[in-house]
């Protein structure tokens, strides 16, 4: 295939905790620049844009978020039907960004455009059209990571559409969805091509948006956890699992993920104690729902658990706990912590209620830990037949998978097994033939 210079943003990139999607554009870069594609990085933070290299620089790297003010929103508006142009931020190596959060994927440039992506939704909202964006012998394919109202001009424009869950389960999501619809249907009539992840969503895009089946294009994802995470001794993971949170391996269930409606958390806790299981639950993931009542039983609103104390155990992000300690949340965790924790679970519980790809289920699968899912979205096609599948509405079916999972050994061993074989099918050179593929096509 013929090498292009493609550009990806750098919308979920910039944000300070990672997320499913920040992964997807990550290793989108990765696969890109493996494949000898040019990659050209945009952001749209609100760094400085002065006439000092160094300053730019620093700027750039300056993790502080700050909301766009009415008069910057007023003055930004008034030029933007015009379009907005990028310029490219020096990286001259004098600020060290080896931060896992602030460290640049694989690129050849980095450009950004100020506010970029907060102005888009404005424009839109005023203009009802996409904000067009520009930037010196820019790139031939811009490649959208997240489906926002932008086109960079003389390329060919093709977005991700990761799922339709605002639409296909608006009570889940705090999305506006008018908005949100419109943003996407007008991506499906302009996009050059729409990618996605799973089989699931694609069939979404193509009867929610009434799109032509071959214009959306599925590429999957890839499941790369780096080998500094594979490679080490399960030994020495369950020492540090064992020292610093008190778990003993494989005599915990782990739920790891955002709680927001869709991840199922209040039922899994439901589940759990119904199950009388006599291993602990863990919940590692921020409240981003404030108003969930997901945690109740926990005893743990949207404000106050960070209050909480520790009751004695010694990892200082743990913010809830409850049941004599049976029921432990612990807030973000560093990816080393989290791949120690999941690798030491009994079993990964995951019976989300609608996922557009499930990469939780694929990273628990390639650190050999068994997991229940739901058998709703894209979750069964993902886990195929490598892991223990549930109603995710039926309370009883979740806390009978905890039991049969805490009880039967045979049981875990065989999806243990089976789960790393499954997770090959998404090994980083599948996705590259995927990819290969999809550029093709242009």
């Amino acid at each position: 295939m013929q090498t292009k210079r493609i550009m990806v943003d750098g919308y979920n990139l910039a944000l300070e905790k990672g997320t499913g999607v920040s992964t997807y554009a990550r290793n989108l870069s990765i696969e890109l620049s493996r494949l000898g594609h040019e990659v050209d990085l945009l952001y749209g933070v609100r760094s400085s844009k002065g006439k000092n290299s160094l300053v730019n620089e620093v700027s750039f790297f300056d993790p502080g978020v700050r909301r766009l003010g009415t008069g910057e929103v007023i003055c930004a508006l008034m030029s933007s039907p015009l379009g907005v142009p990028a310029r490219q931020v020096p990286i001259t190596g004098k600020v060290i960004a080896r931060n896992p959060l602030r460290a640049l994927p694989p690129h050849g440039r980095i450009f950004n455009a100020r506010n970029l992506f907060a102005l888009a939704r404005w424009h839109f909202r005023i203009y009802g059209n996409f904000l067009q964006t520009e930037y010196e012998d820019a790139a031939s394919v811009a490649h959208w990571t997240y489906p926002m109202p932008i086109r960079l001009r003389r390329a060919a424009n093709i977005y991700t559409i990761h799922d339709l869950v605002p639409l296909r389960l608006p009570y889940t999501t705090l999305d506006n969805k008018r908005e949100y619809y419109r943003i996407v249907r007008d991506i499906a009539r302009k996009a050059d091509l729409i990618v996605t992840v799973s089989e699931t969503s694609k069939r979404d895009i193509v009867e929610l948006l009434d799109v032509e089946e071959t214009r959306v294009v599925n590429t999957y994802q890839a499941v790369n956890l780096p080998e500094s995470v594979l490679g080490r001794s399960f030994d020495a993971v369950s020492d540090e699992v064992a020292a610093i949170f008190g778990l003993e391996s494989k005599k915990y269930f782990l739920f790891f993920g955002a709680i927001e409606p869709k991840k199922n958390v209040g039922r899994i806790i439901e589940a759990y104690l119904a199950s009388q299981s006599k291993y602990p639950l863990v919940i590692v993931g921020q409240l981003t729902w404030k108003n969930a009542n997901d945690l109740r039983l926990l005893g743990v609103s949207g404000n106050e658990g960070s209050k909480r104390k520790t009751s004695g155990v010694t990892d200082p992000t743990i913010t809830a706990v409850s049941r004599a300690q049976q029921i432990i949340r612990l807030e973000y965790l560093p990816l080393n912590l989290l791949t120690s924790l999941i690798r030491c679970a009994r079993s990964v519980v995951f019976p989300s209620l609608y996922e557009g790809f499930g990469l939780p289920i694929l990273e628990a699968m390639q650190l050999g830990t068994a997991v229940i899912t739901g058998n709703e979205g894209s979750n069964p096609e993902i886990a195929g037949d490598a892991a223990y599948l549930v109603d995710p509405y039926d309370v009883g079916a979740i806390a009978q998978a905890i039991r049969d999972m805490q009880n039967d050994q045979a049981l875990v061993d065989h999806y243990e097994g089976i789960g790393k074989v499954r997770a090959k099918a998404f090994s980083p050179e599948r996705y590259s033939e995927r990819l290969t593929e999809l550029y093709g096509r242009l």
